[in-house]
């Protein structure tokens, strides 16, 4: 029940998490509407409604909620993530895709990601600390990343995690980010790392799921290094990439979308101008559509849902969408999966990644909100070089 000026704050809060509006959506169902002051959030639980907001209904759902803070960071809503759709949007999409986010250039740069992931491996083989108290691996990958972007934007890097230009940056993204949300770059940097820290934390705390990697990298590659064109060739290294990206939704209510005339969504009115979230992290850990969701269990998409894919386009399972879908999808899942395949496959290669000595495994309580979903303590990883 809503009160006049207030609405549902009193009864939410700021608790707008993706596991509380899930809590609510099995008392209010799968389409469900929040009056916060004079706003309109609704929320969406249902695969098929999903559907219409994202894709059926992708015009009317098109543009994107804004406020001061965002108009700060985005030039008054000119970016591709904030601004109205139309004309501009799909201008600002074509020259953010075009030189960064097609197969084209994967093709183009595949080769320097390797370069700077080798060379992730090769720092860790050098450091002896790596193997008794262990390291926070994330600030390493941050790296990694940067140059990785950096390299394609600007055709430079970072000399190390020390560099005054690379605290810099990384600072002022993390700002940028935590603030207003907009995920041009970010997206393809911070949510990939994230990605990448469950994923190791999973590796860590199932050996067993982490000794099957190694064991098909051995058989399919029989001792070459692991390439991006191998990747289509390592069915269960792409499973654990799909079972990370499905427990951990980096984005959990993806970023948000907006009517700007009056809407109809399974059978109700939403008023023009709602703030609609789409509940990515619930579509695909509800048990009724997925066999023990709370498991990490990568064989579950070489067994029962075998057919489904972490795609921006085609045949889409709409239980599982990662990076969304539809006209306002990140087109930085072209990069993302075979970055996030190819550090897990070099890793795993290279070391056996333990937690620290006297821990059985790594934590990996969950921390975020609306905007993101990452490890709320970053994760000392012990690694132990594998003997050719």
């Amino acid at each position: 029940m809503s009160v006049p000026i207030f609405g549902n704050w009193l009864q939410v809060g700021n608790d707008l998490t993706h596991r509380f509006l899930a809590s609510m959506s099995k008392l209010y169902g799968d389409v469900f509407l929040l009056k916060l002051g004079s706003r309109s959030l609704v929320v969406v639980s249902d695969p098929k409604l999903a559907t219409e907001v994202l894709h059926t209904q992708g015009v009317e759902f098109g543009s994107r909620p804004r406020n001061v803070v965002f108009d700060i960071f985005t030039g008054n809503g000119q970016d591709m993530v904030f601004t109205v759709y139309g004309d501009h949007w799909r201008k600002m999409r074509r020259i953010m895709t075009l030189p960064f986010f097609t197969n084209k250039v994967v093709q183009q740069y595949k080769n320097m990601w390797e370069e700077e992931m080798d060379l992730v491996v090769e720092d860790l083989h050098k450091r002896e600390e790596v193997k008794t108290e262990g390291i926070v691996i994330r600030k390493r990958l941050q790296l990694m990343l940067y140059n990785i972007m950096y390299r394609m934007m600007f055709a430079t890097k970072f000399e190390s995690a020390e560099d005054p230009l690379f605290l810099q940056a990384t600072k002022f993204n993390s700002e940028r980010s935590r603030l207003a949300q907009s995920f041009e770059y970010n997206y393809a940097i911070e949510t990939t790392l994230w990605s990448m820290e469950w994923a190791i934390a999973e590796l860590v705390n199932h050996p067993n799921v982490q000794s099957k990697v190694r064991q098909e990298i051995s058989e399919v590659l029989q001792g070459n290094p692991i390439t991006e064109s191998d990747l289509n060739r390592l069915p269960y290294l792409q499973a654990v990439v799909k079972e990370t990206l499905r427990l951990h939704t980096p984005i959990p209510l993806l970023v948000p979308h907006m009517n700007l005339e009056e809407a109809k969504l399974g059978g109700h009115t939403i008023p023009q101008g709602s703030k609609v979230v789409v509940n990515a992290w619930w579509l695909a850990n509800n048990p009724e559509w997925w066999k023990n969701p709370d498991e990490f269990r990568p064989e579950r998409f070489l067994d029962e849902e075998a057919e489904t894919e972490a795609v921006a386009g085609g045949k889409v399972d709409f239980r599982f969408l990662p990076f969304g879908v539809g006209r306002r999808s990140c087109p930085g899942i072209i990069l993302a999966l075979p970055i996030l395949g190819l550090i897990v496959g070099k890793l795993v290669t290279d070391f056996e990644m333990r937690p620290p000595a006297g821990m059985e495994k790594v934590d990996v309580t969950e921390k975020g909100g609306q905007f993101s979903l990452h490890i709320a303590t970053h994760s000392v990883v012990t690694f132990h070089p594998i003997k050719a």
